[in-house]
């Protein structure tokens, strides 16, 4: 009895033996386990230290601000409304964009569509994407606005919507696909390649850190985006073709607050195992809206790096008018080129600078120090030209030279200008009659009425002169005859006095 109590209480040595085979076993896996998470973490804080040995392109521009050491494969800083670019690193590197492929997908969305329209959310849009990624839960049949759809792609960063909105904008997602590619091409994008709508990896899917700032400011540039790319929690709320309530939050930790920074728009983030961290941020100060994209980082360096660069961005730079600071192109001292109310009252220059364009330029650089080209090929509706402004070969801004546009019911100049006919030196004006004009329109041609006006005063003049020299003649021989008559009776009276003796 004894023994088989015994037994009871100590396992046999059999058991024994499992345990330890199990736990010898287990033991090996997981410290194995751990070898080869150490190795990989090991492995790629090499490759980031790597990444931040890269040189930085723009920091090679003479007297150019020197630029951060950011941990990115690619990196770049760009303002969104000229496209100067103030930092550059591997900018034209094909990389993968990951989510931030919905900047593309929304904009295409909101250039396209109706916000109060309803997009229905169809099987290949749900079911066609891995439900672990990215969504917000939608199902087949079910159908939200297409605001509520942006807001899904931008703050939860749904794959099944920016799948829907594709299909909304398009009527099938590969046509969409092919509406991307369009677009980006138009927006001389020569790095970039959709195969999507939202992002997932597909090694025929790429862009460059350049191209997808070109896009970004075309998004940026849109009010109603850069409010809903900017919404740190987003609370969708049941309908009748929607039944579930809830809320989806921001993971652009400079957009929910987690990393501060004063003046952010908007952005997106991204993250396949091949991309690693990609991140989009747009943000306003100075007087400047600058796009930062940063590709290929590890966690939480895309966030850091772009504080840094916006640093360097606002604090490095600054922006100067370029109407009030040209000097070297007299576009106003044309003076037989003025339109207006009347040719000698209140008029201006028919060829002028525009008054909203702008350089951006190092701190420690002026405007006379910057080279100008002027370029034929900008001419568009009113623009004849444009200035093209660099900095040792940076371009940094540009001007269009513009004519000047005047709605009266009196008369009307003739502007029918093409840039071959008109240069900053010196312009000349072509007047076209059209047989469909109004038959009150009257057009002048300024030089020509100048010219006349100038013939007529020098006829004017001549006729004076040789008028004043016949009435200056009949004065002189006036004035001899008076002289003459004097003499002759001072001599007369002379000799009348002769006749008497004193």
């Amino acid at each position: 009895m004894f023994l088989s109590d015994k037994n009871l209480l100590f396992p046999s040595r059999r058991i024994i033996g499992l345990l330890l085979t199990f736990m010898l076993v287990f033991g090996n896996f997981f410290s194995g386990a751990l070898t080869v998470k150490a190795a990989s973490m090991d492995e790629l804080l090499e490759e980031v230290e790597a990444r931040k040995a890269l040189p930085i392109q723009s920091n090679e521009i003479d007297n150019w601000p020197t630029g951060p050491q950011v941990s990115a494969q690619a990196a770049i800083l760009m303002d969104a409304n000229t496209g100067v670019i103030l930092y550059s690193k591997n900018i034209h590197e094909r990389l993968y964009p990951a989510s931030t492929t919905k900047i593309m997908t929304a904009l295409l969305a909101m250039e396209n569509g109706n916000l109060d329209d309803m997009v229905e959310f169809s099987h290949d849009a749900v079911f066609s994407v891995p439900t672990d990624g990215s969504n917000m839960g939608m199902d087949m049949g079910e159908s939200i606005t297409l605001e509520e759809c942006l807001y899904g792609i931008m703050v939860a960063s749904a794959n099944e919507a920016a799948n829907a909105a594709g299909e909304y904008v398009s009527g099938s997602i590969d046509s969409f696909v092919t509406l991307m590619n369009e677009r980006a091409e138009e927006m001389g994008c020569n790095d970039t390649h959709f195969v999507n709508p939202n992002g997932l990896h597909d090694p025929q899917h790429y862009t460059s850190a350049y191209d997808l700032a070109v896009i970004s400011s075309y998004f940026f540039r849109n009010e109603m985006l850069c409010k809903i790319s900017n919404t740190p929690r987003y609370h969708f709320e049941p309908t009748s073709t929607q039944p579930d309530d809830f809320y989806k939050n921001n993971k652009h930790k400079l957009i929910n607050g987690e990393v501060p920074y004063d003046g952010i728009l908007g952005g997106k983030t991204g993250y396949t195992d091949d991309s690693r961290q990609t991140l989009v941020t747009c943000a306003e100060q100075n007087g400047m809206r600058l796009v930062c994209v940063v590709f290929k980082e590890e966690s939480p360096d895309q966030f850091t790096d772009t504080v840094e660069l916006f640093d360097y961005g606002f604090h490095n730079f600054q922006v100067l008018n370029i109407s009030e600071n040209e000097e070297k192109y007299s576009i106003e001292s044309t003076g037989f080129l003025q339109i207006g109310n009347d040719l000698f009252g209140n008029s201006k220059p028919i060829l002028s600078i525009d008054t909203d364009s702008y350089v951006i330029i190092p701190n420690t650089v002026t405007f006379q120090d910057l080279d100008s080209e002027i370029d034929y090929s900008l001419s568009d509706d009113n623009r004849v030209a444009g200035i093209n402004y660099s900095y040792h070969g940076m371009y940094v801004g540009n001007a269009y030279l513009n004519l000047a546009t005047e709605n009266t019911s009196t008369y009307e100049f003739d502007t029918n200008m093409t840039a071959t006919d008109i240069s900053v030196e010196k312009a000349e004006v072509k007047t076209e009659t059209e047989s469909d004009q109004a038959q009150n329109t009257i057009f002048i041609n300024i030089k020509r009425v100048l010219l006349v006006i100038l013939i007529l005063a020098a006829i004017f003049i001549a006729v004076f002169m040789i008028h004043a020299l016949i009435t200056n003649g009949r004065t002189a021989k006036r004035r001899n005859n008076r002289i003459k008559r004097k003499q002759r009776r001072r001599s007369f009276i002379r000799t009348d006095f002769d006749d008497f003796d004193f």
